[in-house]
């Protein structure tokens, strides 16, 4: 009990200073590319998303896991924090937003950034799920609770504060198992007081990101039936995304 919560401490720990560190090396040498104006009108960076994209990797990455469940997680954050990151640059001043939008684009001939995103981190999530489970119904399951909670975690960022919080509540019954929710958690951690300040923002690269490392952490180690009630949960999310990301609001702007 002892050796395994020091391992998920430093690895906690590890992300934390690898986001830190990510985050202040790169307001040092700002770009425009990487600046928004937030739901308030202040103007804000993207930096916490490659900051928590490389927290979260190097906090996995020092976790003394099976081969397999390490390259899953590595695949599930990297790959979901790179089609974040198109999407967020890419598809910077594309208004729409949501499945429904980006799959109507596809059926008129139009491959959005939001669609890429959202195939990529499907097939990353398969592809990790593929890693982790051995029957095809369970990588099938597998898969989809680390897009859907890549997913989730995008919805509910609306708001200051809101991801980090999502990321936090959820990463923390997982901590006591093989620690994988220690990294995005530390890396949400050091993020979170410039978050909540409105100076920086996650974007799709750091909920994405965070979202999938929080999915494998789910899956890792859960049979079939916990798999299938995780997977019933994020597909109603998504079906009632809309009203979610709206709650958010509401609740924050209280």
């Amino acid at each position: 009990m002892g050796a395994a919560f020091s391992r998920t401490m430093a690895s906690g720990a590890v992300a934390a200073a690898v986001a830190g560190g990510v985050h202040r090396a790169l307001r040092s040498r700002p770009r425009p590319r990487w600046r928004r104006t937030n739901h308030a009108g202040r103007a804000v960076d993207l930096y916490a998303g490659p900051a928590a994209v490389l927290g979260a990797a190097a906090g996995t990455a020092v976790l003394p896991l099976p081969a397999r469940t390490r390259c899953a997680a590595l695949l599930a954050v990297l790959a979901a924090g790179g089609c974040g990151a198109y999407d967020d640059l890419a598809g910077a001043d594309d208004p729409r937003r949501g499945f429904r939008a980006h799959l109507g684009a596809l059926t008129k001939g139009e491959l959005t950034s939001g669609a890429v995103k959202l195939f990529g981190i499907g097939a990353a999530g398969l592809a990790a799920g593929a890693l982790l489970k051995d029957r095809p119904v369970d990588r099938v399951l597998a898969g989809t609770v680390i897009a859907g909670t890549a997913h989730l975690v995008n919805l509910v960022d609306v708001r200051p504060g809101a991801a980090a919080v999502t990321v936090l509540a959820l990463g923390a019954p997982g901590l006591p198992g093989e620690g994988l929710a220690a990294a995005p958690m530390g890396a949400v951690a050091a993020l979170v007081a410039d978050d909540v300040g409105e100076r920086t923002m996650f974007g799709d690269t750091g909920v994405h990101a965070l979202g999938a490392a929080l999915g494998v952490a789910i899956v890792a180690g859960r049979g079939r039936a916990v798999l299938l009630a995780h997977a019933a949960g994020l597909v109603a999310a998504a079906a009632y995304g809309d009203r979610i990301s709206r709650a958010v609001r509401t609740l924050s702007d209280r």
